[in-house]
């Protein structure tokens, strides 16, 4: 089956020519429809005050996303919060960590982040069980999140402060596509709600994620192209493998889980009795290479200091010492 067109189930790269994607359009001519098939909806202040959560009553909070982010500044702001300067901010990934300048000023704070996936930050959140955590989230019941929390064995507050609504889809006829991609449990039944005949409907679908995978098994509905694999860990490449006629891994890429004999994360090192460490990060790289330069440059004056006064002592010893010079 030759690919001509497909449907992509999030938004338009900012820069096609930049976009992984840009490949498929270039060099197989392929016709990619960008549509995110749902929204992000934020809970209203009434409708969050129902959950009797204070937002100023914790040490520590948990962004695993960017929407997570900005709801909770969002309602923190309409609710006449004052989020206190001593307040932890433990991040799922770096970009996320980067993307909290938006509402903060680094140097008065701590943040902490994971690599690459959530089972990264677990293990940094060992080191900081002692705070009181916040998880702000949305209204789905339990996630990959909340299960490697609760395994964890966390104490943590769940906050719902936003949801996913399915987008509207009947704009699209779905046999003018050859393939369509999916990329979350929601993009799944949002597909399922706007098609409820998908299930029986020979379409190509290629999905990225386990969650995502195990929806449409749920839903009853064929996986053509998984991803993320050995050979194929971007939908991107799932798609390039299939059109140049390459077979499937039998073994999908799955996060890691949590092992204690691993350092997982940044903000973690291994200390000489090889236990782990966790250390405050600068996600503002700008301002960590400049205290970094600071250090070094106070670190070389306080070692010319050191030099002067052994040679000022040197010179003192020899003058007082007749004998010492013949």
């Amino acid at each position: 089956m030759k690919i001509k067109k497909i449907l992509i189930s999030q938004p338009e790269p900012t820069d096609l020519e930049k976009s992984p994607y840009k490949n498929l359009v270039s060099k197989y001519g392929v016709d990619i429809t960008f549509y995110k098939f749902f929204e992000v909806v934020g809970l209203t202040v009434s409708e969050f005050r129902k959950s009797r959560i204070h937002l100023s009553d914790y040490t520590a909070i948990i962004f695993n996303s960017k929407n997570s982010v900005d709801h909770f500044f969002r309602l923190a702001k309409e609710l006449r919060e004052v989020i206190p300067d001593s307040m932890k901010y433990f991040c799922a990934t770096e970009a996320i960590a980067l993307y909290l300048q938006n509402y903060i000023q680094y140097r008065k704070r701590k943040i902490f982040f994971g690599n690459q996936y959530f089972s990264d930050l677990i293990e940094v959140l060992q080191k900081h069980r002692e705070e009181k955590f916040l998880f702000p989230c949305s209204d789905e019941k339990q996630t990959e999140y909340t299960k490697l929390l609760d395994k964890a064995k966390f104490k943590y507050t769940k906050a719902t402060m936003y949801t996913s609504v399915p987008r509207d889809l009947k704009q699209f006829k779905l046999k003018d596509f050859d393939m369509i991609c999916l990329f979350s449990p929601i993009g799944v039944r949002s597909l399922v709600q706007n098609f409820p005949n998908i299930a029986e409907e020979n379409h190509l679908i290629a999905a990225f994620g386990a969650s995502t995978h195990a929806a449409l098994k749920a839903a009853g509905i064929k996986l053509s192209i998984a991803a993320p694999t050995k050979s194929s860990p971007s939908m991107a490449m799932a798609i390039e493998n299939y059109i140049n006629g390459k077979g499937q891994d039998d073994t999908v890429i799955t996060r890691p889980s949590m092992k204690k004999d691993l350092v997982h994360g940044r903000g973690l090192s291994s200390g000489a009795n090889g236990t782990k460490k966790t250390k405050s990060v600068f996600a503002n790289k700008a301002k960590y290479k400049q205290l970094q330069e600071e250090r070094k440059a106070q670190a070389a004056a306080r070692r010319a200091e050191r030099q002067a006064a052994k040679a000022a002592a040197e010179l003192k010893t020899k003058s007082e010492t007749p004998d010492a010079v013949n």
